[in-house]
């Protein structure tokens, strides 16, 4: 049967169809979505809970571990982490990739609901949850600048207007804001002056709030008419507080203004942002995990001129950080490669058929095989990133093989003197199942990958059904259009130019060499499977030694960067630290752009993002890290982690330094000594690891207050009252809200700076020597806590979350009548400086510390983590401590268990397939023999050029197995048809055989090869990524193409004689069935 003569008959309908599935091509290319790799997010979900005032510990027992409790119970949870710091919980919740991220956002919501009864009462607020990954660089970021205006005027701009309108954009997952915070009304405190006064501290808490009570008063409806009513107002600025009335002594009014400083200024002091090194708002856009970063981002830059216009015109709105620059350049790139490949393969092509008529029959079906490819992937919805591209350029090298084994044969039969037409029938029907052979033995390679599991199979899931879909397009326009083609253009004569007579002198003279080298392989058969089995431990021994990673490290043009500050430092010294990092980081001449902030969300330590120059303007990342590391060394108390944003960001985790190590264990004083310990061992191997940093922040400063109970309950002080005290004086307290039409404000209440700068500062606090006689008539809102007694408070102090400084309602005199007696601190204190958490961090409700670390260049993951194996066995840890790698380098750990599976499994798939077509089980044999060969090519390639036996180059090599298999496809074909058509011995038959189909294995292997060769230069941006793919096929292809011609007659007659000496299970099985037995075989 041929299938190919009804579209051989019907020339118009052919090139019709033909013509239609191109302009699919054309139409869909343009509607296709941009992204930088396939979608292969996790599911992340984030969880934030606030209680002002709490300490890390407190933080940690109180609030994250039940929430930790319940959070764990959703189904599909795959890691959960958390970090506490002074009051701030934030728990990251990583999902299986089976589960929808909104359904998941409805159990986390359900689950924080019903956490509700085990949180403090005192939290204020629920912990709210956002769609989005920390540790994931921000998509887009903004810096809001202004010559007149403060920062927190500005924060209050974007507050107001521009962090509602970003949030609404479909794929914004979180948007922060940082180098400021939310404009106030502060009340900086004289406690001294308050003592002289017999003033408390909660007496003007208790004023502040009833001067800003904002309820409702009520209606007056009679005679047809309704009357609001409406009483003053609270006030919005420092002037409208100064004047309010605290007590009354000796007949006069004692004034706000009289015993504190009120000042309009931020709700927090401890913050600052830079962008370029001026002071700014910057605005920290991230995605959704799963959100497409190119169309969020176009989303969002649509927004920007509607935002402009709703800010004040004196504050300027400038695009600090556009991640998409760098993927739109990859991927024109990309297409540059791949138009470069296709242009490569059509000129091999053209000099080995020595007409340029035959040369359009295979560019024709380049053409439409890629642009029909780009209409399937339309319709399957997947998107143009740079593995999709990366296939169409690796598959012009492939689908073009096809066209060529036709394209040959008929050529073949018409310089033998037969018309197109009849060369056209009978070319196309003698090699039909040769390209069906190859083309089913390809696809059958990407089967394991397509069902892969994980994060590795969802990323080259897209890559192998693109390659998949290329090769059936491939096959059915091989058997359709090229023979119909070939009909109607190849002409039986065709002058022959000087270009051309060189080409056919050429493979004249090649074919000639391999011709003698045949022979000398049939006489010596021995020695050539001497040298195959060679081959194969070379092979098996390279892929031992050779260093391994998990994703080629990207330049993406973006550097985001961890701050570690001293856990002591003030604030005053973070400011001229960042200061002097941010200057030294901007005066290199590879950055264009600095974004860098500290304080508020990010306290203790910091955020910097550096945007860098266009690739052609700068050196590679890593010189630009290595550049600046010495000097921003020099910076003493402040270490700033450089990494390169990565593309693929795995894990929920964040830490300084791109890979991670985590240990966990029961007790953290245990973790504590084990984390510093296997630190200081790290550090001791920079030639392996660098940049080895630690998230434990245990020497924090602190200073504990030591209250003599029974002195306090003699003189009917309570503990709430205690805390409620240092916490309006040193907490920053926010102590009333200012309703506006917009957003809501503080008056935010603490002692003077001078009465807050050191622990001695302590002395300046006075106590009420009891709970006030008039609260009940004075306070706007009577409490249990405020009952006469001290013994009725106690209870309520208990109860009531001292560790949030006390009740949120005050428990002093709105308007103080009377001289309180008061007592210094320390009449029932005493305190005594040292050091305590910084933060607190949990994995999986356990104590957890993660080590984090950068590698050197030319070292590979996997060599760090040998390392890492073996400092952690020689330290003799305790046994409950455990570690196991977190984020990127835990899914390398598991990718490097089952990349030999996945060779296996598809060493099998070809097997199965081939044995199929050809109804042999040995047969399919000689074809896996010229696996070993293209292996130890492509093995030695990358280790000559310094790359790693990553994922990226994983997919070459099994590429390259369903590349290599067809040369012997071909020769076993043409074999067996003239062992049964022409009667010809083995030897001459398989010798006859390779040499006929010397030129098309010729043509399709550099074929092959030079659509990768562009892949393998690698220039531009994102060539990290494609050049191992390329060096891995080049290297396999030109290697397997000098030993596999050798070997596959030698295998081909070795497996035959099994053959014919077991004729009897064999003609069971064997498709050629009909072939004649050895002498003395029984059937």
């Amino acid at each position: 049967m041929n299938i190919s003569a009804p579209f051989i008959r019907r020339p118009v309908g052919t090139i019709l169809l033909t013509i239609g599935l191109m302009l699919a091509g054309v139409g869909a290319f343009f509607m296709l979505p941009v992204a930088p790799l396939p979608q292969v997010d996790f599911p992340t979900i984030m969880v934030q809970a606030n209680l002002p005032g709490a300490s890390p510990s407190t933080m940690a027992s109180s609030v994250a571990a039940p929430l930790e409790r319940h959070l764990g119970t959703i189904a599909g949870v795959s890691e959960m982490t958390s970090r506490s710091g002074v009051g701030s919980s934030s728990i990251v919740l990583q999902f299986d990739l089976s589960r929808d991220i909104d359904g998941a956002a409805r159990d986390v919501q359900a689950a924080i609901n019903a956490s509700r009864a085990d949180l403090p009462a005192t939290l204020r607020t629920n912990p709210s949850y956002r769609k989005a990954n920390p540790a994931e660089a921000p998509i887009l970021i903004l810096a809001l600048t202004s010559p007149t205006r403060s920062p927190s005027e500005i924060y209050d701009a974007v507050s107001t207007v521009v962090q509602q309108k970003l949030l609404q954009v479909q794929g914004v997952g979180n948007v922060e804001l940082g180098g400021a915070a939310l404009p106030s009304v502060r009340i900086e405190v004289n406690p001294l002056a308050l003592s002289r006064y017999g003033i408390a501290l909660e007496d003007v808490r208790t004023a502040l709030q009833s001067e800003s009570a904002n309820r409702p008063r009520g209606i007056l409806d009679a005679k047809g008419f309704s009357w609001q009513i409406y009483s003053n107002q609270a006030g919005l600025h420092a002037a409208d507080y100064r004047g309010t009335v605290i007590a009354w002594r000796n007949g006069a009014a004692v004034r706000l203004s009289d015993i504190a400083n009120v000042v309009d200024g931020p709700e927090d002091i401890r913050t600052m942002g830079l962008f370029n090194g001026k002071r700014a708002v910057p605005v920290l856009i991230s995605r959704q995990p799963g959100a497409n970063i190119v169309q969020v981002v176009d989303s969002l830059k649509a927004q920007l001129p509607a935002l402009r216009a709703a800010v004040p015109p004196d504050i300027h709105l400038d695009v600090a950080s556009d991640r998409t620059l760098t993927i739109r350049a990859s991927l024109r790139e990309v297409e540059v490669t791949l138009l470069i490949a296709t242009l490569l393969v059509v000129l091999v092509v053209s000099l080995f058929l020595r007409s340029w008529r035959a040369t359009l029959i295979p560019a024709a079906a380049v053409v439409a095989s890629l642009l029909g490819t780009i209409a399937v992937m339309y319709l399957a919805g997947f998107s143009l990133d740079n593995l999709s591209l990366m296939a169409l350029t690796v598959a012009t090298g492939f689908v073009v093989d096809d066209a060529i084994v036709v394209v040959e044969n008929i050529s073949r039969h018409i310089e033998a003197g037969m018309k197109p037409l009849a060369a056209a029938f009978a070319g196309a029907r003698e090699v039909g199942f040769t390209v069906l052979s190859i083309s089913l033995s390809l696809i059958a390679v990407f089967v394991p990958l397509i069902f892969m599991g994980g994060l590795v199979g969802r990323l080259f899931r897209e890559f192998a059904l693109t390659m998949s879909i290329a090769v059936m397009i491939s096959l059915v326009v091989s058997l359709t259009t090229t023979p119909m083609l070939a009909s109607r253009v190849l002409l039986g004569e065709e002058s022959e130019g000087r270009v051309m007579r060189w080409a056919r002198q050429s493979f004249d003279w090649a074919q000639a060499r391999y011709a003698v080298a045949l022979d000398w392989a049939l006489l010596h058969r021995g020695a050539v499977l001497i040298l195959l089995t060679g081959t194969v431990v070379l092979n098996i021994y390279l892929i031992a030694i050779a260093p391994k990673g998990f994703f080629p490290q990207q330049d993406t043009g973006g550097l985001m960067g961890g701050l570690r500050a001293d856990q002591s430092i003030s604030f005053t010294d973070m400011q001229n630290k960042l200061t002097r990092i941010v200057h030294i980081v901007k005066g290199d001449p590879a950055v264009a752009t600095v974004v860098a902030f500290t304080g508020g969300s990010r306290a203790g330590g910091g955020f910097m993002f550096a945007t860098l120059k266009p690739r052609n303007q700068r050196p590679p990342v890593q010189a630009v890290i290595a550049r600046l590391r010495p000097k921003l060394a020099r910076v003493s108390g402040v270490s700033l982690f450089l990494n390169p944003v990565q593309d693929l960001q795995v894990g929920g985790r964040s830490s300084n330094s791109t890979y991670q190590y985590v240990l966990k264990a029961d007790d953290p004083d245990v973790l504590k000594a084990a984390g510093q310990k296997l630190v200081d061992a790290l550090k001791q191997h920079p030639d392996t690891v660098t940049d080895v940093d630690i998230d434990q922040q245990d020497a924090g400063a602190d200073a504990f207050v030591e209250v003599n109970r029974d002195a306090a309950a003699r003189l009917g002080v309570t503990m709430q009252a205690v805390d409620a005290a240092l916490y309006d004086a040193f907490g920053q307290r926010q102590v009333a809200n200012i309703y506006s039409g917009l957003n809501q404000y503080h008056v935010v209440m603490e002692a003077a700076r001078q009465f807050n700068g050191s622990p001695a500062s302590l002395a300046n606090i006075y106590l009420p020597l009891n709970p006030p006689a008039n609260n009940a008539t004075n306070s706007p809102t009577p409490t249990p806590s405020a009952s006469a007694t001290p013994a009725a408070a106690a209870p309520t102090a208990s109860t009531g979350g001292t560790g949030a400084g006390g009740s949120a309602v005050a428990a002093g005199n709105a308007v103080s009548t009377s001289a309180r007696t008061m007592t210094p601190l320390s009449a029932i204190a005493r305190w005594s400086t040292g050091s305590t958490n910084a933060s607190v961090s949990h994995s999986d409700g356990e104590p957890s510390a993660t080590v984090s670390f950068n590698l050197p260049a030319g070292v590979s993951l996997g060599q760090a983590a040998q390392l890492i194996a073996q400092v952690q066995a020689s330290l003799a840890l305790p046994a409950t401590v455990h570690g196991e790698f977190g984020g990127t380098a835990k899914v390398f750990a598991q990718s490097t268990g089952s990349m030999p599976l996945l060779i296996l499994a598809a060493l099998l798939a070809i097997y199965i397939v081939l044995g199929i077509l050809y109804e042999s089980a040995i047969h399919p044999l000689t074809a896996l023999s010229t696996l070993p060969s293209a292996g130890v090519g492509a093995m030695i390639a990358l280790i000559v050029t310094g790359g790693q036996f990553d994922i990226i180059a994983l997919i070459g090599i099994i590429l390259l197995i369903g590349i290599v298999k067809k040369n012997a496809i071909m020769i076993i074909d043409f074999a067996l048809e003239a062992e049964r058509g022409e009667g010809l011995d083995p030897v001459a038959a398989v010798r006859e055989a390779s040499l006929l189909r010397f030129r098309p294995i010729l043509m399709t292997t550099l074929a092959a090869a030079l659509g990768a060769l562009p892949l393998a230069i690698g220039f531009g941006d994102g060539a990290e990524l494609r050049r191992p793919l390329g060096i891995a096929i080049f290297g396999g292809l030109i290697a397997s193409q000098f030993i596999t011609l050798l070997t596959t007659p030698v295998v081909y007659l070795a497996l035959d004689r099994f053959r014919r000496r077991h004729g009897a299970a064999e003609r069971g099985l064997a498709r050629h069935g009909d072939l004649p037995l050895a002498p003395g075989a029984t059937a």
